[in-house]
């Protein structure tokens, strides 16, 4: 049984996916938040496998509360999937770099809703990969007052570590990856973990951010 909280402001929303959730039998919803305030403590005390999280919300938006969830939890770190109206909301950024495992939009019929919890229930850190790739790209290309330095940790990477990083940024799945290299998925895995290691991240989303915050991956290349 995959444990679901639902975090929305809107109730009609709120109930709407409760109720679309509780109707499948693998699924549970454990507690429905009304604010990114409440989703914190709810999430500590409910302990759910997946939290779908409304990314726009009065007070503590879904990006804060998506981040101190994952900080506070160590030994069950709730997988987020972040709901929002817009594909290319700079919050959504914003949230997989603070550790999200996806986002949808609100719109997303109700099969794939579902089949997005499930995915993101089983490991599948990045769901909708083309839609990520699209959103990191448009936000990358848009003017910063200061670039942000090279992580120093990427020089802890080894050549092929360096590689696999390079084609997650290019939101290629495991299965691509190895088609690409001559490799088996198992292999990209390992490495794939193993960069994560070293970079410090808890998410395939965390991974493509960084992909393109250091320079291995050209926006619209």
């Amino acid at each position: 049984m995959i444990k679901v909280l639902v975090v929305d402001d809107q109730i009609l929303i709120r109930a709407g996916l409760a109720a679309l959730i509780r109707a499948v039998p693998d699924l549970d919803v454990v507690g429905e938040a009304a604010s990114g305030e409440e989703s914190v403590g709810m999430a500590a005390a409910t302990r759910p496998d997946v939290i779908l999280m409304d990314i726009r919300m009065p007070g503590m938006n879904g990006v804060t509360a998506t981040e101190r969830i994952l900080a506070a939890e160590h030994d069950h770190r709730p997988l987020v999937l972040i709901l929002t109206t817009f594909d290319l909301d700079e919050y959504v950024y914003s949230a997989l770099r603070v550790g999200a495992s996806g986002f949808l939009l609100k719109d997303t019929p109700p099969e794939r809703l579902i089949a997005a919890i499930r995915t993101v229930a089983s490991g599948d850190m990045l769901f909708a990969p083309s839609v990520t790739r699209r959103l990191i790209e448009a936000y990358t290309r848009r003017p910063t007052p200061a670039a942000a330095p090279p992580s120093p940790e990427l020089g802890a990477l080894t050549a092929r570590e360096a590689e696999v990083l390079k084609l997650v940024g290019h939101a290629l799945s495991n299965t691509e990856i190895a088609s690409r290299l001559c490799v088996s998925a198992a292999t990209v895995k390992t490495h794939l973990n193993r960069a994560m290691t070293k970079l410090n991240l808890s998410s395939r989303a965390q991974a493509v951010a960084l992909a393109y915050e250091a320079g291995l991956v050209t926006p619209g290349r």
